[in-house]
């Protein structure tokens, strides 16, 4: 390419269409939405990938006005929002668990702000997150998502996203599964949990001066601790198995 084309209007609508794709990947999806990296450093990020894939970047295909241009940038939007969206429903089930997990331990006072997100989230949610974040590293998602981009530029123009029928149902089946898989991932704590209470409650039948805040608490927490730490790697796999799925999902946008 010339560098007299580079300045011709398709070129320069084109560059800035694959700026939004990229910059509303990095606001919605796992690792690049981190809340520690700096807005400028995002959009920093934005403009460089754009720059290393403005080479495979496809034809202009909508009309050069405002009115398209506007619709054209809010599409572009909404695929990298919906990207994420679907990634984020399938990284979310740990964090749903460990929800779960800490308000059985009685830990659901005892919050932190994600690094993640930036909300505020239960203790275990927080640490089971911190390791499914190093899980994704090394599964190098954010290498993934890269190559994800650059084979959406070949099958969907920039501007030419369409929200379908299968990508709206799948979404809502994603949201439905995030909560099935989270209670399947905490329920053997939250069934140590329960029958640790009925124990509990049949020792204090037997022996009232049995004091469950002072004996019982520490056994249950020390129990769960137990069950987590035992099956934390059946935990991370799962998390494994779902990342997978999303983005063998992720050829609907095809």
């Amino acid at each position: 390419m010339e560098w007299t084309e580079v300045f011709k209007e398709a070129n320069i609508v084109g560059f800035m269409l694959l700026f939004f794709r990229f910059a509303a990947m990095f606001l919605a999806v796992p690792i690049f939405s981190h809340a520690n990296i700096p807005m400028n450093i995002k959009a920093a990020m934005a403009f460089f990938f754009t720059i290393v894939f403005y080479s495979s970047m496809p034809e202009l295909t909508i009309a050069i006005n405002v009115p398209s241009i506007l619709i054209a940038i809010l599409s572009e939007f909404m695929f990298g929002l919906v990207v994420g969206i679907v990634l984020l429903l399938a990284y979310n089930v740990i964090t749903f668990a460990g929800g779960q997990i800490s308000f059985m331990m009685g830990f659901s006072m005892a919050s932190a702000i994600d690094p993640q997100s930036g909300i505020s989230m239960p203790i275990i949610s927080q640490f089971l997150s911190l390791m499914g974040l190093m899980v994704l590293l090394a599964l190098d998602l954010h290498h993934w998502v890269l190559l994800y981009v650059d084979a959406s530029l070949k099958s969907i123009p920039l501007g030419g996203f369409m929200m379908t029928e299968d990508l709206f149902n799948y979404v809502i089946h994603a949201t439905s599964r995030m909560f099935l898989v989270g209670f399947m991932i905490a329920f053997p704590i939250i069934a140590l949990s329960w029958l640790a209470d009925i124990i509990f409650g049949m020792l204090m039948k037997t022996m009232p001066q049995f004091n469950l805040l002072v004996i019982g608490f520490p056994i249950k927490i020390m129990v769960s601790f137990g069950v987590l730490i035992a099956t934390l790697t059946a935990i991370m796999l799962i998390l494994k198995e779902e990342m997978l799925e999303a983005f063998n999902v992720l050829e609907i946008f095809f």
